[in-house]
């Protein structure tokens, strides 16, 4: 089903300079997609950390102010976690091993990228909620006008903030739209009998779990009528997480979503829900395999293996072009059928 890019990986962390000449680039991923003037855009999520001393572990965290503190650890430190790359735990209190932003690029033929000389590239956390970084933006086109959701993370805990901007050089921020623990949020890109909606990942502690739950706004701000539409599958590929992708694409079927899902080993996959056009609570469909594993080396081997994860795609007639973080290293392209995708999922539903 799915036709992954020749050129793959298109897009390496060597491709990507760091922000300041002493760290490094250790994760270029996850990428929020769109058109503009006629090029292909991505809105790359790149990671960065100092680069590293013998023995030691650093990592920045951004003050309230803007500037950057580096906390160093040493390596035999006891009370020192290193147990997942992505994190970086001490005593009582858990850190991100690197700091993320956001880092626009385009292309004029979809596969070779460069950054904007003529436009503000580098989009970074700001204030309290984002001094751990901002992460895995979403973009959705409503008319002229773009609209940006991505994760906002800081010691208060993980939740997802707005922006919008008209030109891709003014962006007005609308703050926190959905407070901790939530992610993955992804906005339809028309109303829906006279509201916005949104797919939505919020996580339980105890009783819930990581599942797809859908609300609907009047202005974007506001969010209300949630609901869980999705839950994990005990011993399935989409066991203990999931979440959405890019916006939903309308289809005379209904509202097509590829998702992510993960199991207890961390190996994530995509696949594919059916929304009702006219009420997209209701589920008419689901996969029960994946419409993507990563099965290639690139996808297994990385700064975090074993991932296929994707936040953006273009849709061209039939043709779904999706772009996707692979090992959380480097950015890879696929292509797929939409009818295929439906008649998968609708094989088995009664009619």
């Amino acid at each position: 089903m799915v036709q992954r890019f020749t050129q793959n990986p298109i897009i390496h962390t060597r491709d990507i300079a760091p922000s300041h000449s002493d760290w490094i680039v250790e994760c270029v991923l996850n990428p929020g997609v769109f058109t503009f003037e006629n090029k292909t855009w991505l809105l790359l999520r790149v990671a960065e950390r100092p680069i590293q001393s013998e023995g030691m572990v650093s990592f920045p965290v951004m003050k309230d102010d803007g500037s950057y503190e580096i906390l160093e650890f040493d390596r035999n430190d006891k009370d020192l976690d290193l147990s997942d790359v992505r994190m970086v735990g001490y005593k009582d209190k858990i850190y991100l091993s690197t700091l993320s932003h956001l880092r626009l690029v385009c292309s004029d033929d979809g596969i070779h990228f460069y950054e904007p000389k003529d436009r503000k590239s580098k989009i970074f956390g700001e204030g309290s909620l984002e001094t751990f970084g901002i992460e895995d933006c979403r973009v959705t086109q409503i008319g002229n006008r773009y609209y940006l959701t991505y994760t906002q993370v800081s010691e208060n805990g993980v939740g997802v903030g707005l922006m919008h901007t008209d030109d891709w050089v003014n962006f007005s921020r609308e703050g926190m739209i959905l407070p901790p623990h939530n992610k993955d949020c992804a906005i339809f890109n028309e109303k829906i009998n006279g509201k916005f909606y949104c797919l939505h990942r919020p996580s339980g502690l105890g009783l819930g779990g990581n599942y797809i739950w859908i609300s609907s706004s009047p202005d974007m701000i506001h969010w209300g009528d949630h609901r869980c539409i999705l839950q994990t599958r005990s011993g399935m590929w989409d066991s203990a997480r999931i979440g959405a992708g890019a916006a939903p694409i309308k289809t005379e079927e209904g509202w097509l979503e590829i998702y992510h899902g993960a199991d207890a080993q961390h190996r994530y996959c995509l696949g594919a829900v059916l929304l009702d056009a006219n009420d997209p609570t209701q589920v008419i469909a689901r996969t029960t395999v994946p419409i993507m594993e990563p099965d290639t080396v690139y996808e297994q081997k990385g700064f975090f293996g074993h991932v296929v994860f994707t936040n953006g795609h273009l849709v061209e007639g039939d043709t779904i072009k999706l772009y996707y973080g692979a090992s959380d290293e480097v950015i890879c392209g696929a292509v797929f059928s939409i009818q295929e995708i439906l008649a998968s999922l609708l094989m088995n539903v009664e009619k």
